[in-house]
């Protein structure tokens, strides 16, 4: 049976593969004890709301009715959007399923009119590094420095309207220890988090 990529929410019992595959991803690389919580409180830490049009997508890709990998995005303004969530089976790598859901959240965001996607990957996360290179993302740090001096490794690309200009946000200088990397990450979380929320308060009230 040819695989299918249908729209999905963290609601959903098909996406419970994804989240929990996260879970122990995160935990397993990271430890548990890395963040309060461990993994799981940060991948839920959003209102499944943000994952749908127009803020966003939520996309898992089905092989005989069973998840194998899956991805999404949240709205952070009208140009940017964030990829997250982006996860393959652990047993069905290197069979292009990451680039698949990737150019599924590009097209998803494109046709809601946003044109720059945004993502962030751990530092020992090295063939997600690899793949969002491979994709003609564009990374926001030193490549040359010491990723635990960075801790989350942010990238960006240009997509839709905009798809196939260089983009020229600023790059970040690398901090000058773990511990100020990760406050400088927490940082950064919170100001994002502060715009996702925004954009969703936006629209819930534009609903009512």
């Amino acid at each position: 049976m040819a695989d299918a990529i249908v729209r999905s929410s963290p609601l959903e019992a098909a996406a419970q593969p994804l989240l929990d595959g996260l879970v122990a991803e995160y935990d397993g690389r990271y430890g548990a004890a890395s963040r309060p919580g461990g993994a799981r409180s940060e991948i839920l830490r959003y209102p499944a709301e943000v994952y749908g049009p127009p803020l966003g997508d939520f996309l898992l890709v089905l092989r005989d009715r069973e998840t194998v990998a899956g991805g999404a995005f949240m709205s952070h303004d009208d140009e940017t959007v964030e990829l997250k969530r982006i996860w393959t089976r652990t047993d069905l790598r290197r069979q292009g399923l990451a680039q698949r859901i990737v150019q599924a959240l590009e097209d998803s965001a494109a046709r809601l009119g946003y044109t720059r996607a945004y993502l962030t990957t751990g530092f020992r996360q090295p063939e997600a590094t690899a793949l969002y290179l491979s994709l003609g993302y564009r990374p926001l740090y030193d490549v040359g420095a010491d990723p635990t001096l960075y801790r989350s490794l942010p990238f960006e690309k240009l997509i839709g309207a905009r798809a196939g200009e260089r983009a020229t946000s600023s790059v970040f200088v690398p901090a000058a220890s773990f511990e100020e990397a990760t406050a400088r990450v927490a940082a950064v979380k919170a100001e994002q988090e502060r715009k996702v929320l925004d954009r969703l308060a936006g629209h819930r009230a534009k609903a009512a």
